[in-house]
């Protein structure tokens, strides 16, 4: 369907080019201006494009039209040019009449090029044929010299449409990879599979599936503003009759609803795979083993049962399982892309080992695309403070010298910044975030952590002094128990979470793929003593924003009188996917 004239989405006036006079642009009108064949101007070349262009709803795919007056004698009868687009599905169609004049000394532009125009951003619908003519005014008597020409707009397919909003509705766009991790339980026979995606504008709701021979698993999950999902699957050894499965993903978008394009991913687990001899013999061993402890066990209970009872008691006493899921936004500074790269392991070692939902930049370009980065800071901020997720802050050298720079320091900014899509994000994050960590009485929302490897506790700007500060990857477990709101210190006794200490995170392969990325890093400051200076851009010409001296005088001031309150606040931790913890029985009251 083609909109009304009004309607068009060309914002620019042709009309307005320099040296062109008493030109106007106005709806066709239904008198016809006609002439003898030998006082008409001759036909404009013209050619036509589609893409998308912006409407107040969002893209919309549209036509464009230029054409170019020749420059020839007939520009003294010239009056104009009129443009008619047709539907010819439907019949509607639009008129469009640019009016000027010419003289025979204005046949070129004053940049002695033709005259061009254009009509650009007529919305069009997609798959319809259109029949564009485009003829000087006055016409001829005949109208044999009109000679139209069939426009048929492209699909979603196409790439100059993919990102017209009806086409983002129907999944265009969404191409994810698929990430999946293999653990195999060795004791209990079983696999765990975590199927991981990036989750799309347009579709809240996914079908996730694994399928083999025999054995089909599904899991609906829905996007609740992440913008990385991941599916557990858990199932028995003996429920594959082939190590290849298929992971399925199947998107609900709002415009093609159970229809959707899936993607699919073939996994192996062959070499998880025993032979089914070995199987067979490993499960008759283990009922042997399991009948001769079910045995033993039932003849100390009846030689013992003070122990039976203090054993129950113990077992009566370990806290429940616990499955909430907690979000996790992450600031930091792109120091280096070395760094950079150890920040995204972190993200990935708190997703896949930790169960923790992160919030970063890198991984929410989209929403950052529409909202701008202050709003995306923001929106993210507001919704941490309202439950009972956390910010996490990176300090670095670089989160150091731009909290100087926004105090009235030396302004800077880092050859990443540059390069990223977003800029610096950092400086506004500071700028949000500190007034409400230093005016407010409850804090705990803020958690401070440093790369002791990588970086230093002088990396850590004064505002955040009145809160603890964390060493990654030593005191890691004691940051985790702080997101989840759990106590690691408890009269008596001490928790503790298995693969989370430093010399355990890297048993996992996110974990290895973690400590790798610090040990590049490492290495490469001891190579390069002068690595952040060569990181900073020149910025003469470079405007960086200040932070307002209302800020900077706040965290002085508030951080003498909060900081022995914060001294007291317990760190806290639980675990996930589920967490377990184990006690170690403290010989004082005081928690280690």
């Amino acid at each position: 369907m083609l909109p009304h004239p009004d309607r068009i989405l060309d914002k620019r006036v042709d009309c307005n080019q320099l040296g062109l006079d008493n030109c106007k642009i106005n709806n066709c009108s239904d008198e016809r201006m006609v002439a003898p064949r030998q006082r008409t101007p001759v036909p404009p070349d013209w050619n036509h494009s589609v893409g998308v262009w912006m409407d107040d709803d969002g893209p919309v795919p549209a036509v464009n039209v230029t054409w170019k007056i020749k420059s020839d004698g007939s520009v003294k009868t010239l009056r104009g040019t009129a443009i008619n687009i047709q539907d010819e599905s439907t019949n509607q169609s639009i008129c469009v009449q640019f009016s000027y004049k010419l003289n025979s000394n204005q046949q070129q532009n004053p940049n002695y090029g033709l005259w061009t125009f254009s009509l650009d951003g007529v919305m069009v619908e997609l798959g319809h044929t259109y029949r564009v003519s485009v003829f000087n005014l006055p016409e001829p008597e005949t109208l044999r010299y009109r000679t139209p020409n069939s426009i048929t707009i492209p699909g979603c397919s196409d790439t100059k449409i993919q990102r017209a909003r009806v086409c983002l509705e129907n999944g265009s766009l969404w191409d994810p990879p698929l990430t999946t991790t293999v653990t195999l339980d060795e004791g209990l026979k079983k696999f765990f599979l975590v199927v991981g995606f990036e989750a799309a504008e347009y579709a809240e709701r996914y079908l996730v599936s694994i399928l083999s021979h025999g054995f089909h698993c599904s899991k609906n999950i829905s996007k609740e503003n992440r913008t990385r999902l991941n599916v557990t699957f858990e199932f028995d050894v003996w429920q594959l009759s082939q190590c290849e499965v298929v992971s399925v993903i199947q998107p609900f978008f709002i415009g093609c609803k159970n229809d959707c394009r899936r993607h699919e991913e073939k996994i192996n687990f062959c070499q998880y795979y025993l032979p089914r001899t070995l199987i067979i013999k490993a499960t008759v061993g283990l009922l042997v083993i399991c009948g001769f402890l079910a045995y033993s066990l039932w003849r100390v209970s009846q030689k013992d049962t003070v122990n039976a009872s203090s054993s129950a008691a113990k077992q009566q006493s370990d806290p429940p399982q616990v499955h909430e899921r907690r979000r996790v936004l992450i600031i930091y500074s792109l120091d280096h892309p070395l760094y950079k790269h150890i920040v995204l392991k972190l993200c990935a070692f708190l997703s896949t080992k930790c169960g923790t939902d992160v919030v970063l930049d890198l991984l929410d370009s989209t929403r950052l695309g529409v909202l701008g980065g202050i709003q995306w800071l923001d929106w993210h901020r507001e919704q941490i403070e309202s439950s009972s997720d956390k910010i996490l802050i990176l300090c670095s050298q670089g989160v150091q010298a731009k909290w100087r720079a926004m105090c009235g320091g030396k302004q800077l900014l880092l050859r990443e910044d540059s390069r990223s899509t977003a800029g610096d994000m950092l400086s506004p994050a500071l700028s949000l975030m500190i007034p409400h960590l230093i005016r407010s009485a409850s804090f705990e929302k803020y958690i401070v952590a440093y790369f002791d490897d990588v970086c230093s506790e002088e990396d850590v700007p004064s505002p955040f002094n009145i809160t603890v500060r964390y060493k990654l990857m030593k005191q890691f477990e004691e940051l985790f128990f702080r997101i989840l709101d759990t106590e690691k210190h408890e009269p008596g006794r001490m928790n503790h979470i298995k693969g989370l200490s430093e010399d355990e995170y890297c048993h996992c392969p996110s974990g290895r793929a973690l400590r790798d990325a610090i040990e590049a890093f490492r290495a490469y400051q001891l190579e390069h003593p002068q690595w952040f200076e060569d990181e900073l851009l020149e910025t003469s010409e470079l405007k960086v924003q200040e932070t307002s001296p209302e800020i900077c005088d706040d965290a002085t001031a508030t951080m003498k009188v909060i900081a022995q309150c914060v001294a007291n606040s317990t760190q806290t931790t639980q675990e996930s996917n589920p967490v377990v913890f184990n006690h170690h029985i403290a010989e004082s009251n005081q928690p280690a």
